[in-house]
């Protein structure tokens, strides 16, 4: 059974984390999602609220994530979208660490929406792949990124895809927004099981 780490900041984007969720769980998918701190900050609690005001409790705490040396057992990681759930994520080092390790390894590092341009830009694992973020926010990776100088050199030879619901490039999956995560969350089903188990749950939950 394939297993999946989801990253819950404060500020998340909620359809873009619980789809990805719901239905990696119906095709038996092990989820564990993970709460982590506001802002960088070392703690965090289990419950996180999101940004649209609901709240869900997570499985663990990045801190219980870590101790139990869970990166070890995951055969990728998801980030969702939102602000500012998607700078939360961004601001916490270990993350950051995890992200890059976890793609030189050749597991599925998956984002999407603000997440793609706001937290995999800067880790340079975009570089020399085809990405999408939410529509703009491929404008501001100089922001994101801490500089100019710095954006060019971690991107270098990446390339933007518009409107699409997602690109997948390698093990890199990335997805372009709300509206888009039930066909960005089957891609991933269909990653981590087979093609026959992504049909059975599309077909099942009367997908278009």
């Amino acid at each position: 059974m394939a297993k999946v780490a989801v990253f819950l900041a404060p500020g998340f984007e909620e359809i873009e984390a619980l789809t990805v969720v719901d239905y990696l769980r119906r095709a038996n998918v092990n989820v564990t999602t993970v709460s982590v701190p506001e802002d960088g900050n070392p703690d965090s609690e289990e419950r996180v609220t999101g940004s649209h005001q609901i709240t869900v409790i997570a499985d663990i705490t990045l801190k219980e994530f870590i101790e139990e040396k869970k990166e070890a057992e995951m055969d990728a990681l998801y980030l969702p979208g939102g602000m500012p759930g998607a700078s939360n994520l961004a601001a916490n080092q270990y993350l950051f660490q995890l992200i890059t390790k976890m793609d030189r390894k050749g597991i599925i590092v998956a984002a999407m929406c603000a997440s793609p341009a706001v937290v995999l830009a800067r880790t340079g694992i975009l570089s020399s792949r085809k990405w999408t973020c939410y529509p703009g926010m491929n404008n501001n990776l100089a922001e994101y990124c801490g500089s100019e100088d710095w954006a060019s050199e971690v991107m270098e030879n990446s390339t933007h895809i518009e409107n699409v619901p997602y690109v997948f490039d390698n093990n890199v999956l990335t997805g372009r927004g709300p509206g888009t995560a039930e066909e960005f969350a089957m891609k991933l089903v269909e990653l981590l099981t087979d093609a026959n188990t992504a049909k059975a749950i599309h077909d099942g939950s009367c997908q278009r």
